[in-house]
């Protein structure tokens, strides 16, 4: 069942969340209180915290704090909305990595299945893989996202670690990871083997200078994901109050709430992660950070519209653009002005694989302009393969 292993937020610090007002987060959450026959089907987001941190690759200079996020999380104020919520507690590390790892994955597994999407606060980021592993079964494709400052291929024969579980995913049977997108990456920090490997698989990697200079670059990319991990660690130095926090160059405290409403508005997005908050100093901003992020993630996702695409369906436009020996077309939705292209399947025509890839406004003007998006060349051909 693995609910076994989890141990449930503390009762007094149940009581004092419950005592915020009702206005808040508060009252929308409710407690695991061990009982593993617990009814599910009512909510819609659950959170998971995990203390394991064995194979972080970074100092450790904190201990968890995950009740503090608790407790600032859930005492800030609702929108014009609600959602339903159910705090699972914490994951205490196993006698080996490998015992905690497969506690997440079925935890994990027995929320998917129930459609209800995990928001997990971590330890160290390999626990993504674990993540990703929890589909087993239930959806064939996965497409990943990560925010982090290296791709994290490592070297994939040696035991994984934290920078090296997307390059265990790649070899790993079974083989379910269609496309890993990368934003952030700087490239001093990326061996050129790495860069060329990303290149050489088609999958999508957009540097920190291009994501700053256009921010929304990232909605599409995040609209086409099943699974987004954060490496906090990433995290611009002089945003925080950690003097020996070395990334000078990052993602600002901004930049990490935008990328997470985006990630909460995705319809197809399935599984949310913030990893390697051991790995930095524990303070009253990086506490707020971390609450703020997961409060965007959930105000997008109570903003999500499950926009369904069809040629009948009145509220999508179809534009058709020929260019040289293709036709590219494209959908856009009228309720949120939203743009897919249609990415041609015609050797194998392998239903597991996407049909739409998600896109900006900008791709279809180049199109017109006979320029075709790298995106689409990079899916069509991983579609035809």
């Amino acid at each position: 069942m693995a609910f076994e292993f989890l141990e449930p937020v503390h009762p007094e610090l149940q009581h004092k969340i419950k005592d915020f007002s009702n206005q808040t987060l508060s009252n929308y959450v409710s407690f695991f209180d061990g009982d593993e026959d617990i009814q599910l089907d009512k909510f819609q987001l659950a959170i998971v915290c995990i203390k394991e941190e064995r194979n972080s690759v970074y100092p450790e200079k904190s201990d968890f704090f995950y009740d503090e996020i608790r407790s600032s999380l859930y005492a800030m104020y609702v929108g014009n909305w609600q959602v339903d919520i159910i705090d699972l507690g914490d994951i205490n590390r196993g006698d080996e990595v490998s015992d905690t790892a497969y506690v997440v994955k079925n935890i994990l597994s027995r929320l998917y299945r129930k459609s209800i999407l995990p928001i997990i606060l971590g330890g160290s980021q390999d626990l993504t893989f674990s993540q990703y592993r929890a589909y087993d079964g239930i959806k064939y494709m996965v497409n990943l996202a990560t925010a982090d400052h290296k791709f994290d291929l490592g070297n994939s024969e040696l035991p994984m670690n934290a920078q090296s579980y997307v390059g265990k995913m790649i070899i790993d049977e079974p083989y379910n990871l269609f496309n890993f997108a990368n934003l952030g990456y700087q490239t001093y920090l990326s061996p050129q083997e790495e860069i060329d490997l990303m290149e050489k698989l088609f999958f999508d990697a957009v540097r920190l200078g291009a994501l700053k200079s256009d921010f929304t670059r990232a909605e599409p990319i995040l609209r086409d994901t099943d699974l987004f991990s954060i490496d906090i660690y990433c995290v611009k130095s002089s945003e925080i109050a950690d003097s020996n926090h070395k990334n000078i160059n990052g993602f600002s405290t901004f930049d990490f709430c935008k990328l997470s409403r985006y990630a909460g508005m995705s319809d197809k997005l399935s599984s949310f992660g913030v990893y390697e908050l051991q790995s930095m100093q524990k303070s009253e901003g990086l506490i707020s950070l971390i609450s703020q992020m997961l409060w965007y993630f959930i105000e997008g996702f109570s903003l999500r519209l499950n926009e369904h695409i069809s040629e009948k369906n009145p509220n999508f436009m179809k534009y058709s653009v020929p260019i040289e020996d293709e036709v590219l077309v494209f959908f856009k939705s009228e309720i949120s002005n939203r743009w897919w292209i249609k990415i041609p399947n015609e050797i194998n025509n392998n239903v597991h694989k996407p049909s739409l890839l998600a896109c900006e406004k900008q791709d279809y003007m180049d199109a017109t302009v006979s320029i075709i998006p790298d995106r689409w060349l990079r899916a069509k051909y991983k579609n035809t393969i």
